[in-house]
């Protein structure tokens, strides 16, 4: 369970990210035990995940053998976690390719990822879908106090890293599953 939140402006993306560790609904690790960074740097761009935190290692796993992905577009966007789906699918069997419900006919990957590039912002949903942010974007699940922080001080707070703070805070004190630290970066936009 986490919040990540991104927000675009001063020629920037500045992403944000709790670092909470849980197991299940009821385990925390205190944070003197144990952290858990949730944006991974991926070449020039930043990539936040929220759902299985096994998507980490995997990802940092296949990445091993591959050169830092273009993420500046949609398509790329698209293309690189479809890649990494065919991947996973192939090459780390414990993962299950099979949808989450019968009433849908895509696949589910349980998680969500919030891209920060110097293309913008990108969030890619669980079934793949990827939609593009002019302004802010936040996943997980915290993301509804998120997102109504940002939004209420959009005008009103300047400085981007006060901004997204602020963001991951009131997650925090809201949504008993979100927690720890606030991890911050920033990528410059073309």
């Amino acid at each position: 369970m986490s919040i990540i939140v991104a927000i675009r402006r001063h020629d920037r993306v500045t992403m944000a990210a709790d670092t909470l560790t849980c197991f299940g609904d009821g385990e925390q690790a205190p944070s003197r035990n144990c952290t858990t960074r949730k944006i991974l740097p991926m070449g020039d761009a930043f990539i936040g995940g929220t759902g299985w935190a096994v998507y980490d290692d995997i990802i940092d796993h296949w990445m091993q053998s591959k050169d830092a992905p273009d993420l500046t577009s949609k398509t790329n966007v698209f293309s690189y976690f479809l890649e990494l789906w065919r991947s996973m699918r192939d090459g780390y069997p414990f993962v299950n390719d099979q949808a989450n419900s019968k009433d849908t006919p895509f696949t589910d990957l349980d998680s969500s990822f919030l891209i920060a590039s110097q293309g913008g912002i990108f969030k890619v949903s669980s079934d793949l879908g990827v939609t593009e942010f002019k302004q802010y974007a936040s996943i997980g699940s915290g993301s509804e106090y998120a997102l109504g922080a940002i939004e209420a001080l959009w005008d009103r707070v300047e400085d981007d890293d006060e901004l997204v703070r602020a963001a991951v805070q009131s997650a925090c004190r809201l949504d008993v599953h979100c927690g720890g630290e606030t991890d911050i970066v920033h990528v410059q936009t073309a």
